[in-house]
């Protein structure tokens, strides 16, 4: 009988447990992870600051990054990036959300199995997928959204596979949930001051506008009463 030392079941026991965590953290995608600072998804991707974009400046400040990452070859020069498009997006410089579009030609002919298969090796088995989920051809989408082929979940992050159409995309969201909820409810709050201070500025504008007005008038007036003659 062959006898394996305690401490050595233990350490390969370990070691899968590491592996199995590692295989299904939903909050990370290649390099970025969700808590990055802006800077930091900037190195990582080569973005520049031209790419960033501020959406809104209060009560919190919400930025968006694109990024196209660069196209990559196999040794028969054939294309291999999967990915079109990345949008970062952060909420007091913190990432809290990845949406990640596929190239079509990338993804043309890949079926919803085909796709949750390949995710699945990355992040685990999908705790909800489309009742409709079809093997042998791309779900159907409806033609005015997206329909969500699979979703993975943990207690503060989701990540959501879903097509959509015109133009016809794959897509797969990565939200950390009570991030997003924070960024939904300032978004909300703008929306309200907006229109709470929409009277406001609706009576600066037409005072500056008659300020302007009298001003150029004046200029006017002290130029044509010399020169009127009836």
């Amino acid at each position: 009988m062959i006898r394996i030392p305690a401490l050595a079941v233990v350490a390969s026991a370990l070691v899968f447990a590491v592996v199995d965590v590692q295989a299904q953290d939903l909050s990370r995608y290649r390099d970025f992870q969700l808590g990055n600072t802006v800077d930091a998804v900037q190195k990582m991707s080569g973005a520049t600051a031209n790419d960033l974009k501020t959406i809104q400046q209060r009560p919190a400040r919400i930025q968006e990054l694109r990024w196209r990452p660069s196209e990559r070859y196999t040794d028969r020069l054939t294309p291999t990036e999967p990915v079109r498009e990345v949008i970062f997006t952060f909420y007091n410089d913190q990432l809290f959300k990845m949406v990640i579009d596929y190239d079509r030609q990338r993804t043309e002919g890949l079926t919803d199995a085909d796709l949750i298969d390949s995710i699945s090796t990355r992040y685990g088995v999908p705790v909800l997928q489309a009742t409709n989920l079809q093997t042998n051809a791309p779900q159907q989408v409806p033609p005015d959204g997206n329909a969500m082929v699979a979703r993975w979940s943990d207690a503060d992050t989701s990540l959501t596979l879903v097509r959509g159409t015109y133009p016809t995309t794959v897509r797969l969201i990565i939200t950390r949930k009570s991030t997003e909820t924070l960024a939904q409810n300032a978004a909300a709050e703008v929306e309200r001051l907006d229109r709470s201070e929409t009277p406001q500025r609706e009576t600066e504008h037409v005072n500056t506008m008659t300020e302007d007005n009298r001003v150029s008038a004046e200029k006017a007036r002290g130029i044509n009463k010399p020169l009127f003659k009836p």
